[in-house]
């Protein structure tokens, strides 16, 4: 199957060895960035030159407190400095000039510009999203005081190379997956997160495992995960893509969230495929029912409204937390939400969530679950997922497949479509038609699960509020 893979896929692998190797720990990067630098310093064994990488993460990928030094060797000494980053586009409708910022260096766009004639260069690339990872080269325009105009000094962007150079071709994508089985493909998708599928003992691990991935893959999909520590719920959502945002504990606002009107800022939910509120029982909320308000509202129908301000977006909302022991032995019988924020203990909040993933059906992290061998590599894996969410014809083929139950309530349908919608993405996306799917093989793998996950979100319901109780999710069907 490994010779397949390369074959295949050719410049989109390359060799992981997480196992064996403390080498990329050290230099703590995203997944994402760090597949990139193998791609691009790895041999056709696999092997790579650590010194020649590590020079090039010292030379190119600073850390946050080095920004200070690079500002002064661009300002101070007038020096032309790469580096790789994220870089955000802003537009200034009064003056008609560009400018950027980089987001993670707190560098804002009123200390920058973008000349013309570099727009024009870099332009299309640039406003390719919200924020855009690649090479940027950064010199700097000084101030003139003897002008009238009394120009001040700016960081100027000279040069710009796309993180992602080649186009992704999801036809190619999904026509590779013909070539592989079932078990297979599940080894293939585990590898592109970094896991190895051998480290599983049941296939129920493994599923379970990748439903992690299914907001990467469909819009506006809302999940609860309880599970046990160690279980690896940050790295997936926060390492594996560069399309989605983590936030791990602290204090969340609706201004960060969903809008700034101080700032006039789009929040998170506006830039992002997914937001996962991490480590969810220790965030707080700087006013509970203005949160509450505002998630139910965007939960809905992806539409939040901020004061006078009104806008729609994408992200799926992704709550994360640990769970005790004696709850986990239960298997979701108990009340799971106790021990979270007042503000997910209303009935008509949790309801809104699709569907429910249950951590603790994922082993705690060991060596032997370490990708070590020729995988799909993070960054263009993630690329290929960002991209299936676009693609509408599953949900088509899934509304032809799925008989409705009379008199099935609305929530229930639109969460299970679309939790098997995203299964299908995933497990299946050599489907082009109805006629291409194997009926047997999505009944298991994809509505079937995607009634349990929903099951439970009924379940609880009934657990937090008596007008919930005696109802449970009607019988879906394929047709």
């Amino acid at each position: 199957m490994e010779q397949r893979l390369r074959k295949i896929f050719s410049d989109m692998i390359v060799y992981k060895d997480l196992k064996n190797s403390n080498f990329f720990s050290a230099l703590s990067l995203p997944s994402f960035m760090r597949d990139w630098l193998l791609r691009r310093f790895e041999d056709t064994d696999g092997k790579f030159d650590t010194d020649e990488l590590s020079d090039f993460v010292r030379r190119f990928i600073p850390k946050k407190d080095e920004w200070k030094a690079i500002k002064s060797r661009i300002v101070m000494d007038n020096e032309r400095v790469k580096l790789l980053a994220k870089i955000s586009i802003e537009i200034d409708v009064a003056s008609g000039a560009a400018s950027f910022s980089l987001p993670d260096f707190g560098l804002s766009a009123s200390e920058t510009m973008i000349d013309e004639s570099i727009w024009q260069l870099y332009k299309d690339e640039l406003v390719n999203g919200s924020e855009v990872w690649g090479m940027i080269e950064l010199g700097y325009r000084p101030p003139d005081y003897d002008t009238r105009a009394k120009v001040t000094g700016k960081i100027r962007l000279l040069k710009f190379k796309n993180f992602c150079p080649y186009k992704i071709n999801l036809d190619f994508y999904k026509d590779a997956r013909k070539n592989f089985s079932f078990e297979e493909w599940l080894e293939i998708l585990l590898g592109a997160m970094d896991y190895n599928a051998a480290g599983y003992t049941r296939e129920e691990e493994k599923l379970t495992m990748l439903t992690r991935l299914l907001p990467f893959v469909e819009k506006r999909l809302n999940l609860i995960e309880l599970a046990p520590k160690g279980t690896g719920k940050s790295y997936v959502f926060g390492r594996v893509s560069r399309f989605g945002w983590l936030s791990s504990g602290g204090v969340m606002s609706r201004a960060k969230m969903f809008y700034d009107m101080q700032k006039r800022q789009e929040g998170l939910v506006a830039y992002n495929d997914f937001v996962t509120l991490d480590e969810v029982q220790t965030i707080s909320f700087r006013d509970t029912d203005e949160m509450r308000g505002a998630l139910k509202g965007y939960l809905e129908n992806g539409v939040y409204t901020v004061g006078n301000h009104s806008n729609n977006a994408e992200a799926g909302v992704i709550l994360c937390g640990n769970i005790s022991k004696s709850v986990m032995d239960m298997d979701g019988a108990e009340n799971m939400f106790d021990e979270l924020p007042p503000v997910f203990h209303e009935s008509a909040l949790i309801e809104r969530f699709h569907g429910f993933i249950k951590g603790w059906n994922i082993p705690r992290m060991n060596d032997d679950m370490k990708i070590c061998g020729w995988a799909l590599n993070c960054e263009y894996f993630c690329s290929i997922l960002h991209e299936l969410r676009e693609d509408i014809s599953y949900r088509a083929i899934v509304d032809q497949l799925v008989k409705v139950p009379e008199k099935a309530d609305t929530r229930d349908t639109a969460a299970v479509k679309r939790i098997a919608t995203a299964y299908l993405k995933l497990l299946f996306p050599d489907v082009r038609r109805v006629e291409d799917v194997d009926r047997e093989k999505f009944q298991r793998h994809c509505l079937e699960r995607a009634c349990q996950m929903r099951a439970t979100i009924r379940h609880q319901l009934a657990l937090l509020d008596v007008e919930y109780a005696g109802k449970e999710i009607p019988k879906f069907e394929v047709i």
